[in-house]
């Protein structure tokens, strides 16, 4: 096919695909506004700032158990990913997991909210998979980087808890 050819079939191609790939994007970013001022409302003028997703895997179950849930605030919210099945799926908890934590290394993940502030995720998954290959600061420093940041905010009070 010419060249020229090619060129007169892309230009309307993308004046009709632009626009809606446009909108698409606008419409997913609204999304996420919307879920953060949501979870802000409902949550945030509650007491309520993080949500943990972790599962039952022996990589990392026992550890979640133990030196982070211990340490978040009693009104965090948790999701089992391996209880997946039972989630509603037009729970907050759930929507908001499915939004801010996306499609890959999301398990276990920390996505905290700070009013008026875009949410903030702590994703853990490769800081396990490098703690179990004998690495183990990628996992200390992403633990500190997320118990840092809820200090700085002012969130929790690290008294200890059990997973309900």
């Amino acid at each position: 096919m010419p060249r020229y050819l090619r060129i007169l079939i892309a230009i309307p191609l993308l004046v009709i695909l632009l626009p809606i790939v446009l909108l698409v994007v606008g419409a997913w970013l609204l999304y996420g506004v919307l879920l953060n001022v949501l979870v802000w409302i409902c949550w945030c003028a509650r007491g309520r700032f993080v949500l943990l997703v972790y599962s039952d895997s022996p990589h990392w179950h026992d550890y979640i158990e133990e030196h982070i849930i211990t340490q978040l605030p009693r009104s965090t919210a948790i999701l089992n990913w391996s209880q997946r099945r039972s989630w509603s799926w037009y729970a907050l908890p759930v929507r908001v997991f499915r939004y801010f934590a996306g499609d890959r290394e999301f398990n276990p993940i920390v996505i905290v909210f700070v009013p008026l502030r875009w949410a903030k995720t702590f994703r853990f998954w490769q800081p396990f998979l490098d703690h179990k290959h004998g690495k183990s600061q990628p996992l200390e420093d992403e633990s500190r980087r997320l118990f840092s940041y809820l200090s700085q905010h002012g969130i929790g009070d690290r008294s200890p808890q059990r997973p309900q």
